[in-house]
């Protein structure tokens, strides 16, 4: 536990280090993710920081969060010290949205809050003024249809999910499950429209690559006919020596479709992951954006203006055929 907290203090250290100059006068407008550990969240730091270099005079993007994606209590622990410590507003991507909520109920804080990347539960969700991110259940509906088109009888499936408690991936997960099994509110699928999820799926891997990794090598020596992965996350691709050794030892059955792997995010592995056909569809979210629209939005929530309630930032949908050009610019 005493480890995870020096990592945790850690991280908010260096991430004060690279968050450059500030005067005592500037308004702190603060991003906390899940983690610093996971490339996903880096992509939103650089969008704070384009953003720095055009908020107005006196408001600063500080990005931060624990050094690890599993470590949900220092997220919660890096919320409540900046609530302390008093900054001008913040964006928070909830690893636990409940243990989140938890804090926000407990705290009441004065300044605005807003999510981004993964928002609070539905009923918890009075207790931010806004969220900017994805539309999480479309996602997954996406990565449904793309299966659906690819394997028009139905299968096997295994869906690879991350934390549990992580309410944007818990969405992704419904929207594909409603999408293949063509009609709402599906916990399992259990041969509706002729899909199965196996024994032992989904899997949970906490946000961690290795974990993921290997999760997906023990599914597929238990089930060597398995017909397709759904990966929720990019988790396994984030570490791409991993990812790729585990699919040369399937590739003869990726390639011919036999097992068909669709897969969230679009980072430039992942990219590099399609266009050897190690997965057949990545879709994408736009982290740079989030990054770089939510300090602006946090500056106007901050002198009074009126947000909406709901950011959403669009997909990327790439495919072997379009992988060079299914990037948003």
């Amino acid at each position: 536990m005493q480890k995870m907290i020096n990592l945790t203090a850690l991280a908010c250290t260096l991430a004060l280090m690279t968050a450059g100059p500030a005067r005592a006068e500037d308004k702190t407008l603060a991003i906390v993710v899940k983690g610093l550990d996971n490339p996903f969240f880096d992509l939103i730091r650089q969008g704070c920081e384009k953003a720095q270099a055009e908020l107005k005079a006196g408001y600063k993007c500080y990005y931060t969060g624990p050094a690890s994606t599993s470590d949900e209590a220092g997220e919660v622990q890096i919320i409540e010290d900046l609530l302390t410590k008093g900054v001008a507003a913040i964006a928070i991507s909830p690893s636990n949205a409940p243990a989140v909520a938890n804090l926000l109920r407990q705290r009441k804080p004065s300044i605005p809050i807003m999510t981004i990347d993964a928002d609070l539960l539905p009923q918890d969700q009075s207790l931010r003024r806004t969220y900017i991110g994805t539309d999480n259940y479309l996602l997954g509906v996406k990565l449904g249809e793309h299966l659906k088109a690819l394997k028009p009888k139905g299968g096997s499936v295994c869906l690879v999910l991350g934390n549990v408690a992580a309410a944007n991936i818990n969405q992704r997960a419904a929207g594909t499950r409603d999408t293949l099994a063509g009609k709402k509110g599906v916990e399992k699928l259990t041969g509706e429209n002729g899909w199965q999820e196996i024994s032992g799926c989904p899997l949970f891997t906490n946000d961690d690559a290795a974990k993921g990794n290997q999760m997906m090598a023990d599914v597929l020596t238990a089930n060597k006919d398995l017909d397709a992965f759904v990966l929720e996350g990019g988790w396994p691709q984030f570490a791409p020596q991993a990812y790729a050794q585990l699919t040369d030892q399937y590739i003869d059955r990726i390639k011919s479709k036999q097992l068909v792997l669709v897969v969230a995010d679009t980072l430039p592995p992942q990219i590099e992951a399609l266009k050897q056909g190690r997965s057949d569809v990545q879709v994408g979210q736009r982290p740079f954006e989030m990054g770089y629209r939510a300090p602006f939005v946090m500056q106007d929530m901050v002198e009074g203006k009126t947000v909406q309630p709901i950011y959403y930032t669009g997909l990327d949908e790439c495919t072997p055929e379009n992988a060079n050009t299914c990037l948003k610019k």
